[in-house]
């Protein structure tokens, strides 16, 4: 019960950062892998999904309620990284996930500070594609986050935002908006492939999803009430958390964390294939 009530705690404060600009993922998967401990990793993974999905869940909805999301970009993006993140997660027993880790950390540095410097970026909600642009970007964005996300995950609703506002003129809200339609995907490909296969412990996804669904509607209304800068700077916090701890683990003396869950994550579905 001490764990769950931990648990719990830390579903609610990832509930409130990912329902603003993503990142919830570096808060609740080092909590169970704490709290938890002998749990099986897809057990670990699995359980975390099902809190988090109620959490997006729950934060698609308001935002959808609350600001105008265009359906023609984002559906196609949403269906395509759906089946993309099961392909994603099947494709760990062939490669290595853990090569990615550098590429990954320059591209966040790159979002940063490019984020930082153009003061005005997401600041203006001007979608600039046609129709049919709109229609192919989206698929192609939902593939390969889609992917990325079944692949490895960390960074995902930060990718999305940012592609979102850059490549197709959203503003932070409209942004964080569509990137949660596009999360509830492709975290529902990657639930549904750990609940066939058992790995969910439900006595304690519950109550964490309950947590994460109060703590995404409290970041939720928060965000649409604090506007487009309030969401910039925390999207500037959020990608420089992610930035140290990819660096950390990436070329950090005690750095194995994600190269180790990367591993074991392998080995688990190359058993499974």
């Amino acid at each position: 019960m001490e764990e769950i009530i931990y648990l719990c705690l830390f579903a609610f404060m990832a509930g409130f950062i990912d329902s603003v600009v993503g990142g919830g993922g570096l808060i609740q998967v080092p909590a169970l892998l704490v709290f938890l401990p002998g749990v099986p990793l897809p057990t670990v993974f699995g359980t975390g999904k099902f809190a988090g999905i109620a959490g997006t869940t729950a934060a698609m909805v308001k935002y959808v309620r609350s600001v105008q999301i265009n359906y023609l970009a984002i559906l196609p993006a949403a269906a395509a990284a759906f089946v993309c993140s099961f392909l994603g997660a099947r494709a760990l027993s062939h490669l290595d996930a853990s090569l990615l880790k550098p590429l990954i950390l320059v591209l966040l540095v790159l979002v940063a500070v490019y984020t930082f410097i153009k003061k005005d970026f997401g600041s203006l909600h001007a979608p600039k594609l046609t129709e049919s642009k709109e229609r192919l970007y989206g698929l192609l964005v939902g593939a390969a986050i889609g992917f990325y996300d079944g692949f490895f995950g960390p960074g995902t609703g930060s990718f999305l935002i940012f592609i979102f506002i850059g490549l197709f003129g959203f503003n932070f809200l409209a942004a964080s908006a569509a990137a949660k339609v596009v999360n509830v995907a492709t975290n529902l490909s990657a639930l549904l492939y750990f609940a066939w296969n058992g790995h969910v412990l439900y006595e304690v996804a519950v109550p964490m999803a309950v947590c994460s669904i109060i703590g995404s509607q409290l970041g939720t209304r928060t965000a649409l009430k604090r506007g487009v800068g309030f969401v910039r700077v925390l999207f500037l916090v959020v990608v420089t958390g992610i930035i140290l701890k990819f660096a950390y683990d990436t070329y950090g003396s005690g750095g194995s964390d994600f190269a180790g869950l990367a591993s074991t994550v392998q080995q688990w579905f190359g058993r499974k294939g």
